[in-house]
């Protein structure tokens, strides 16, 4: 897997270097791009953890929700790794995505298992689409230096985990829960609002 490449492999210009010949837009878009995907795994494990808070004791659901969980705790680690060798600024509301992760994941388990399941589908909805939407930005860089072709790989092996996560949701009948339509297009818009927001702060 791409990822194992910055935790477990050796490390060479694809995980060490940043691309110096970027255009100054094409650099923002790379900062912007790396800024957005770890700000999301941040707050994506903390609604995981606020999720497991509720959840932990439940025999069938709490083991779910802790498997993925440690893939948002691998995937963070790859996150912080990527945010050192692009020089990326990190977002200003890493807190705001604690809390707010937090609150969310925690809320949502207190209405019970299957509007938890539906916070994660929704989430993980929104976020398979912005990795798809990042692929396609980036692939017009992917010449410039060896490094964009492992980011890509690494954004297309998230993509895919976060996308089990929303089969996973389903399979624990999220589509069950409570006012399950408007609660994902909260969940969704919400999403979508703060990749905005990252993207410019």
């Amino acid at each position: 897997m791409a990822s194992s490449r910055y935790l477990d492999g050796p490390q060479d210009a694809a995980t060490l270097e940043t691309p110096k010949n970027l255009s100054a837009k094409q650099k923002e878009a790379l900062s912007a791009a790396v800024r957005i995907d770890q700000a999301g795994e941040i707050a994506a494990n903390w609604i995981y953890k606020g999720q497991y808070a509720v959840l932990s004791s439940d025999p069938k659901t709490g083991p779910v929700v802790q498997e993925m969980w440690d893939q948002e705790k691998k995937h963070l680690a790859v996150m912080d790794k990527l945010q050192i060798q692009h020089d990326a600024r990190p977002t200003a509301l890493t807190e705001v995505a604690k809390i707010a992760g937090f609150g969310l994941g925690f809320a949502t388990a207190l209405m019970g298992k299957e509007a938890a399941m539906a916070c994660t589908e929704a989430v993980e909805t929104v976020i398979g689409e912005h990795y798809d939407d990042q692929l396609r930005d980036l692939e017009l860089m992917e010449p410039l230096h060896s490094s964009i072709p492992l980011l890509r790989d690494v954004i297309r092996e998230f993509r895919d985990d976060e996308l089990e996560h929303l089969n996973t949701a389903v399979y624990h009948h999220s589509q069950r829960a409570p006012h399950h339509a408007l609660l994902t297009t909260i969940v969704e818009g919400g999403c979508q609002i703060a990749i905005q927001l990252c993207k410019r702060f």
